[in-house]
């Protein structure tokens, strides 16, 4: 299937590693122009030799702090000039934030937000004048499936990450007389810095591929995904295959999750 990708523009944010860097692999194996996101400068250079290597794309690294408005603009720009224009924008940054109600400090419930939710709000509102004037263009924000279905001891991150659905949702209809497409995934347990930590806390003894097939984890598919598979969605859903899809999210959780 020919994805239409080939000479598209795309910003992954969070892009030095994990699904980010996957992402980036993906579109750019696709035939797309990327520049890739992050805080930290060495990670990125490490990710643009990976891609350089996998691909043959040299991708434009472009370090900032994601929930700064400015920072997120000057990415856009950077990559505007660069490029000349921009068609994807591929929102992956965050971490991890759970903890029971009331050890929840304010600022951390701040700080969530400012990381997930106006992150894309900042970049959005910077890549959207130029996917006008390109014609059209795909939004894909990556949240978790703690969105759908919060368990206790998961805030503030699954309020954020709700917040980023709903928000998914409102601009997708905003932005469609624009040809302006927007959808989400929602990440289950997926191979991470984060995953391969309490892989080596809890049970350090295992493989990783005992750990990632241990039937605790509760996921139908029977084990914990990688983040390819879940950057073979992403890519499709910014690609033109998916022309007709707009509004909707996408769980990415080998079954793991009651809700759709």
């Amino acid at each position: 299937m020919n994805l239409g990708l080939q000479g598209k523009t795309a910003i992954v944010t969070g892009g030095s590693k994990g699904i980010g860097l996957a992402s980036a692999i993906a579109l750019a194996t696709e035939g797309a122009q990327v520049s890739i996101v992050a805080r930290n400068l060495e990670p990125l250079k490490k990710a643009a030799e990976l891609i350089l290597e996998k691909t043959g794309v040299e991708p434009l690294i472009i370090t900032a702090d994601v929930s700064s408005e400015q920072d997120t603009h000057r990415a856009v720009e950077l990559t505007i000039e660069r490029y000349g224009g921009i068609d994807i924008l591929v929102n992956n940054a965050g971490t991890a934030a759970a903890k029971p109600f009331n050890d929840v400090p304010i600022d951390a419930w701040e700080a969530d937000l400012d990381l997930k939710l106006f992150s894309v709000v900042h970049f959005a509102r910077s890549v959207v004048p130029y996917m006008r004037k390109n014609g059209g263009g795909a939004i894909l924000n990556v949240t978790a499936i703690g969105g759908k279905t919060p368990s206790a001891s998961s805030l503030p991150t699954s309020v954020s990450r709700a917040a980023g659905l709903a928000l998914t949702k409102a601009m997708s209809k905003d932005l469609a007389s624009d040809n302006i497409r927007v959808n989400a995934v929602c990440i289950g347990l997926i191979r991470s810095d984060q995953i391969e930590r309490m892989w080596q806390a809890k049970a350090p003894e295992l493989t990783w591929e005992q750990f990632a097939a241990d039937s605790r984890h509760d996921i139908p598919l029977g084990r914990i995904g990688r983040a390819e598979e879940a950057a073979k969605v992403i890519t499709f859903l910014v690609s033109d295959a998916a022309s007709y899809v707009t509004g909707t999210s996408v769980n990415i959780d080998g079954g793991k999750a009651a809700v759709l």
